[in-house]
């Protein structure tokens, strides 16, 4: 079976358990991947987060429950996963813009959220840049933060970290302690559970810590190694979808567990020639 059979299986697993509990740990497994991988890999194919995905389907059921069914808000907010009308009612009027008691007048108009599936779209328009790498382990130091992956926050929450840093002075103070040119500055992923991981703004350096820093060793691995060209973050995030609609569909290659870092230039991130990258770990397929 390949990659995206096995995303569709996890897929199908989701759709067949909108009206219980969906464990993504376990959607991970069916597509045989951790949790962080298979949710980061699932925002950037679907351009929304899975727990947003979800609950758009579930909404999306729900209406049209109470439509074309005799059935009672409380049991289908129970029956959705809501454990009160209240929050069932705040939800579905999220989606919809009216309350679930609403649905069944004249006029009334509900939204629907198709089920997706991925597939693979041979564009060949715009070359992908990257190489492989044996990557020796080396050491970081900088600050960190832990960060949800529930609900799409860990975008924002990234980029309010690098914000904070910018202007209280923290990140020139760890490009001081930068000892390694190539590993200047850095994003790192790492220490990563089913719904959270921690986020490092950090630089290669073997110098003591500072109070209030924190170090991480990355391990000697096989990263793929992409280039990123243009303005942050729009570019980077193109690149990251590219890498899981195009790259690992056809490359050989499997994503590994293991820090997935960005690499940034010393230029301007908001010109249209700055250059960036994004490293992955990797292992062939079997």
């Amino acid at each position: 079976m390949n990659w995206l059979g096995k995303m569709n299986e996890a897929l199908q697993y989701i759709e067949d358990n909108l009206t219980g509990e969906i464990k993504v740990e376990e959607a991970a497994k069916i597509a045989l991947c951790s949790s962080f991988n298979f949710q980061r890999m699932f925002s950037y194919m679907a351009d929304v987060s899975l727990g947003d995905y979800i609950r758009r389907r579930r909404m999306t059921m729900a209406a049209i429950e109470l439509l074309t069914e005799d059935t009672r808000v409380i049991d289908v907010a129970v029956k959705y996963g809501y454990e009160s009308p209240v929050s069932f009612a705040r939800a579905f009027h999220a989606m919809h813009g009216m309350n679930p008691s609403e649905v069944k007048k004249p006029g009334a108009k509900i939204k629907s959220y198709s089920r997706i599936s991925f597939e693979i779209t041979i564009k060949g328009v715009e070359a992908m840049n990257y190489y492989v790498k044996e990557l020796e382990g080396f050491r970081v130091i900088g600050y960190k933060e832990r960060v949800p992956l529930t609900g799409g926050e860990n975008f924002k929450r990234v980029l309010d970290m690098w914000d904070r840093l910018s202007e209280d002075g923290r990140y020139d103070e760890v490009l001081g302690f930068n000892d390694k040119e190539d590993l200047a500055c850095l994003g790192v992923c790492a220490n990563c559970s089913d719904d959270e991981f921690d986020y490092y703004i950090a630089t290669g350096s073997d110098q003591p810590l500072k109070e209030g820093m924190v170090e991480l060793v990355i391990p000697p691995a096989t990263y793929v190694i992409f280039e990123c060209v243009g303005k942050l973050p729009e570019s980077q995030q193109k690149v990251w979808k590219r890498i899981f609609t195009e790259f690992f569909p056809t490359s050989g290659y499997e994503i590994m567990d293991g820090p997935q870092i960005e690499w940034y230039s010393m230029g301007d991130p908001s010109k249209e020639d700055y250059v960036s990258q994004i490293w992955i770990p990797v292992g062939k397929k079997a």
